[in-house]
């Protein structure tokens, strides 16, 4: 009897290692911006949100362009020491590239800039393990939504509350507390459970923010201190980032391009 192909055993260690093109791709983009443009910026952001990251760059796509990848390849693309690095200077920029930053090239003028970034803020919702602002406590009755004026939920709605730990009860089709609830404390770490309550009720609770830390002068190779570095993230994961700022399986062009460590 043939042996059935499905019990074929696939050795893993014959499957295709990433493409290395796509990496060494964005070495040379980032390497021909930095030709291109005047002045290159490192930037840090607050509470990292795709599509908010996505405007920035869409506001920006006639006057700039921003890499958002994982550091070592920005940095390699820039180079980490005088004898490696692509245009004077650039080292100097390399070395900033820590945890969640990313590069922005961009010949605006840097005054004009920096104002732009110092207005941009766009309010979101938290996330699991992000810490409450402010204490927010549903009292007893029909369960509303922070809008003005508020809004009930509909009835179907009810048994979700109910699994986010709510005591309800439907009265005349609306979701009803029995007794008080509350939906977190400030300066508290909240849980998934509570993180999405809040979405529910469309509380907004975090500030998606881009600060500019350093900028590097095409003409004279000079770094200009913005923020203290000692205010940076260090510790942001950058792993999962991919050039365009989303997550690799979020974003639908190629794989996130950064090269290994």
């Amino acid at each position: 009897m043939p042996k059935s192909k499905r019990a074929k055993v696939v050795s893993l260690t014959k499957t295709s290692k990433k493409d290395r093109s796509k990496k060494e791709d964005l070495v040379k983009q980032i390497q021909e911006n930095a030709d291109k443009w005047e002045h290159a910026y490192i930037f840090q952001i607050g509470q990292m949100r795709n599509a908010h990251l996505k405007t920035v760059r869409n506001l920006w796509k006639e006057d700039a362009r921003i890499f958002f990848g994982k550091c070592a390849v920005m940095a390699k693309a820039l180079g980490t020491s005088p004898e490696t690095e692509h245009r004077l200077g650039l080292h100097n920029l390399a070395k900033r590239l820590k945890g969640q930053t990313g590069l922005f090239f961009t010949s605006y003028e840097p005054e004009k800039t920096l104002e732009w970034f110092d207005d941009f803020k766009a309010p979101d919702f938290a996330r699991t393990g992000d810490i409450a602002v402010k204490d927010v406590v549903l009292p007893i009755g029909p369960i509303q939504k922070f809008t003005d004026p508020p809004e009930v939920f509909p009835h179907n709605m009810d048994p979700q509350l109910r699994s986010l730990g709510l005591k309800t009860s439907l009265v005349k089709g609306v979701p009803t507390l029995t007794s008080e609830h509350v939906v977190c404390k400030k300066d508290q770490k909240l849980t998934s459970e509570q993180a999405q309550l809040l979405k529910l009720l469309l509380v907004q609770m975090v500030t998606f923010k881009v600060t500019l830390y350093a900028r590097w002068d095409s003409k004279t190779g000079q770094i200009v201190e913005l923020k203290p570095d000692s205010e940076m993230i260090k510790d942001a994961p950058d792993e999962n980032m991919t050039e365009d700022g989303g997550d690799k399986d979020e974003i639908g062009e190629a794989e996130d391009e950064e090269m290994g460590d």
